[in-house]
């Protein structure tokens, strides 16, 4: 069996003003052909997905057309779409005969222009494979999945935690593929479009109402061999496209009635928790702060739920270094800071250096503005940083500065990179993490990495690109009326 595997994957703000460039994708590493498979050997779904078809026994041919991921951030733009939509289209026609195509995307890309980029992707890959090939498409289970998906799809899996388990999810789509390929199984999919967009706070699949959503379909899973695989894709919140919100997809074999069935009572069952999963836990700003000093230990997670950059935030927000600055905390406090210009001013000035300039804010002056500090330059350091971000073996952050501002030691970086999400980032450039009271964590929901040091996590109620607030969010292009900016009479609108 010939089997075609591409790996694709960004997800999109539409708050952030910033696009995504192919720069970005080439800050993780863009790869072709068998380097590929190589590479992603045991990690992430192609990862996962070429092991199943291993375990499996199948004689199997990959051919790998192309993987690239990006950091979420603004709209991708032109060039960046192309290039993958030109590799993609080419790829495949160059490939000749496949048996099938394991697709590996994220699920909630834009693009400048185009909403629905995965959808777009789908479509070149259908049009050079035609109707017949075996499309097995795997999601990462914040996608906003639509019309287009779904019909040029013959399966849809999606990741079944959140925290993610990438290299889980490209098992079940491997597995799907050799139980098709074997025809031992027909997939049908039902799906359902659920009027409704909530903030990030309770998407931990360990807990609430997502526990009890994921926990249903894995019943359903476990109860009936009929019922292939129930894929939740509560969309992220910030990704303001026609056809946004939460959806359902159930893949049942060969039959569509129960298919239908279990999409209607799974899309009842979110809808019926709609408030539960509006219920905020984030403090404010002064009190997270004064939390975190007080605590009998560190390292105290500060999570800037605002700007989140794994939700596609640019970074900058500068709300917890103001609070601590103000306050007068003397506990030592450890923060990344995603701006350019700053590095730039401080690589100017040297190590050792002390510098009085303006930090944070420039991205997004909606929701921040500069805050002008005096610190000194401690470190200057540059170049690949061999340390595992979710699918990615290595990541560039670019030239990156500590810099000493009164307790907080900032992290400056040209680029994302993890952000600082991910403790070994900051002991690659010799900086140990359990030194400090606290740490800023520019996300919402993923603590994992630092959960082997943390003592305690407080979720922080700041403003941002990736606010809570989502009622407070400048929507434009969803669909409304839309839970919780409207009340619909039901999730159907």
């Amino acid at each position: 069996m010939r089997i075609a595997t591409i790996h694709v994957g960004q997800e999109t703000n539409d708050f952030n003003p910033l696009p995504t460039t192919i720069d970005d994708f080439k800050a993780f590493g863009i790869l072709e052909g068998q380097e590929i498979i190589e590479k992603m050997a045991g990690k992430g779904q192609v990862g996962g997905c070429v092991d199943a078809m291993a375990a499996s026994g199948m004689n199997v041919e990959w051919v790998p057309i192309v993987s690239g991921w990006a950091m979420a951030g603004g709209r991708i733009d032109t060039g960046a779409r192309l290039f993958f939509e030109e590799r993609i289209g080419t790829g495949l026609r160059k490939a000749g005969k496949v048996d099938a195509l394991a697709l590996h995307l994220h699920g909630a890309a834009a693009a400048e222009g185009v909403d629905d980029v995965e959808g777009a992707q789908l479509a070149i890959c259908r049009a050079v494979l035609g109707p017949d090939v075996p499309i097995v498409l795997s999601l990462d289970h914040h996608a906003n999945v639509t019309r287009q998906m779904v019909e040029l799809s013959t399966a849809i899996v999606a990741h079944r935690t959140q925290p993610h388990d990438t290299y889980d999810t490209g098992r079940l789509a491997g597995d799907m593929l050799v139980r098709i390929l074997r025809k031992e199984i027909k997939p049908v999919m039902a799906w359902r479009k659920i009027r409704l967009v909530t903030h990030q706070e309770q998407f931990l699949t360990s807990q609430g109402p997502m526990k009890a959503w994921f926990d249903q379909a894995r019943n359903w899973e476990a109860k009936d061999k009929r019922v292939l695989h129930v894929a939740l894709c509560p969309m992220q919140p910030w990704l303001d496209v026609a056809e946004g919100g939460w959806t359902t997809i159930v893949n049942v074999d060969g039959d569509r009635a129960l298919a239908e069935k279990l999409a209607d009572e799974s899309a009842d069952f979110a809808w019926s928790m709609r408030q539960d999963f509006m219920k905020k836990d984030a403090v404010s700003v002064d009190d997270a702060v004064r939390r975190a000093d007080q605590a009998a230990k560190g390292v105290v997670v500060l999570s800037d739920t605002g700007d989140t950059v794994f939700g596609g935030t640019a970074g900058d927000s500068n709300l917890i270094l103001e609070a601590i600055l103000r306050l007068g905390i003397k506990s030592k406090a450890l923060m990344p800071l995603i701006e350019p210009g700053t590095v730039a001013k401080l690589i100017a000035a040297g190590e050792g250096a002390e510098i009085t300039l303006p930090v944070g804010g420039h991205s997004s002056p909606k929701f921040f503005k500069p805050l002008t500090v005096t610190g000194r330059v401690r470190k200057i350091a540059s170049g690949i940083i061999k340390v595992p971000v979710f699918q990615q073996p290595e990541h560039d952050m670019g030239r990156t500065v500590f810099f000493e501002v009164g307790p907080a030691t900032l992290m400056v970086s040209e680029k994302p990179g993890a952000a600082g999400n991910v403790p070994d980032v900051y002991r690659w450039f010799g900086i140990e993490p359990s030194d400090y009271k606290m740490a800023v964590l520019k996300t919402a929901s993923n603590f994992q990495f630092f959960k082997p040091i943390t003592s305690e996590v407080i979720r922080v109620d700041t403003r941002g690109p990736g606010q809570s607030d989502v009622v407070g969010l400048p929507w434009q292009r969803v669909p409304r009326p839309m839970y919780p900016m409207e009340e619909p009479k039901s999730w159907r609108g």
